[in-house]
C-alpha cells in the first residue's frame, strides 16, 4: 500500500468538446490502492465576453453556451462520484464555472494542499488544458502526474528514474519515494551526450541512496542516440517495461520551446506512459 499518499487530487475541464478523461479512472485506482481520499475538481470554463462587443443577442448566445459546459461539467463530476463510490473511495467533488484565469488560480490553490495532482496529458502545447497542465507543474510546488489517454489502471511495479544531478531530478526523486518504495524494480537511466554531467551525481551514486531504503535498483548509463532526450527516455521505458517514468521538469521560455523544443515539452507531447514531473 502507497502508506503516504493520502490526498489526491485529479482536475478535469469541460469546454464543451466532448473531451474523455483517463486521468479519472487512473486517480480513482491509485487512491483505491492508497486508500487515500480523492478531490475531483470538474469546472466548466466560463466564456466572458462584454455584451458591449457582441450585443444583447450575442450575450444570450454566450451565456446558452456557459449553460450548457456547465451542465456538461456537473453531469460528469455526478458520474464520477457515483464511480468513486462503487470503488470504495471517500471523494469530494467541486464544480467550479470559472474564466480561464481563475481556473489556474484555483486549480493551483487546490493542487498546494494535496500529496499529488493528476492530470490528462495534452499534446497540443497550444491549448488551454496544457497552460494548465504547466501552472500546477512549475507553480504548485506539488508533484504532478500526467496520464496519457487509454490508461486507466495505476500501476508502478517497474519505475524508470530519468536522473541527471539536478535539482529538479532530486526533487522528482524525493516526490516518487510512496512510488519507488512499493516498486518491484525501479532503474536509473542517465543520459549523456546531451549535456556536460561532470560536475553532477552520476546515477551509480543515486543507487546506492534508494537501496539504503530497500528499493531494488538498477543504474543503466547510455549515450544519446535518439534524435533526443525524451525519445531516449521514452526508449529505455519501453525496453525496461516501465509502468510509470520519474523526472524533472525543465522550465525554459516558451519561445524558446517552441522554436528549439525541450525535454519537458517533448515528453508532454508524446508519451505512453504515466509521467511523474516535479519542479
Amino acid at each position: 500500500m502507497l502508506k503516504s499518499i493520502k490526498s489526491v487530487l485529479v482536475a478535469f475541464t469541460e469546454e464543451g468538446r466532448g473531451e474523455k478523461s483517463s486521468a479519472l479512472a487512473y486517480a480513482l485506482s491509485l487512491s483505491q490502492q492508497a486508500d487515500a481520499h480523492l478531490t475531483l475538481q470538474a469546472a466548466s470554463m466560463r466564456y466572458a465576453i462584454p455584451a458591449s462587443l457582441v450585443g444583447a443577442f450575442g450575450a444570450e448566445l454566450v451565456a446558452t453556451e456557459n449553460r450548457r459546459i456547465e451542465a456538461l461539467a456537473e453531469a460528469f463530476a455526478e458520474k464520477a462520484k457515483s464511480s468513486a463510490d462503487l470503488a470504495g473511495v471517500t471523494t469530494t467533488v467541486e464544480t467550479p464555472t470559472l474564466v480561464y484565469a481563475n481556473l489556474c488560480d484555483r486549480l493551483l490553490a487546490y493542487a498546494r494542499v494535496h500529496d499529488l495532482a493528476i492530470l490528462d496529458m495534452e499534446k497540443d502545447p497550444v491549448q488551454r488544458d496544457r497552460g494548465m497542465i504547466e501552472a500546477v507543474l512549475f507553480e504548485s510546488g506539488r508533484p504532478v502526474l500526467i496520464v496519457p489517454p487509454s490508461c486507466e489502471t495505476f500501476s508502478a511495479k517497474r519505475v524508470l528514474i530519468a536522473w541527471d544531478g539536478s535539482a529538479a531530478a532530486a526533487r522528482a526523486v524525493g516526490d516518487a519515494m510512496p512510488f519507488l518504495d512499493e516498486a518491484d524494480e525501479v532503474e536509473i537511466l542517465s543520459i549523456s551526450g546531451e549535456k556536460d554531467l561532470s560536475t553532477s551525481i552520476a546515477g551509480a551514486d543515486l543507487a546506492p541512496h534508494l537501496a539504503r531504503h530497500g528499493i531494488a535498483v538498477t543504474v543503466r548509463n547510455v549515450a544519446l542516440t535518439q534524435p533526443d532526450v525524451a525519445g531516449e527516455i521514452r526508449h529505455a521505458a519501453t525496453s525496461f517495461g516501465a509502468d510509470l517514468v520519474v523526472c524533472g521538469a525543465y522550465k525554459h521560455s516558451r519561445l524558446r520551446e517552441w522554436l528549439l523544443g525541450g525535454v519537458t515539452q517533448s515528453l508532454l507531447k508524446d508519451s505512453t506512459l504515466p509521467i511523474l514531473m516535479s519542479h
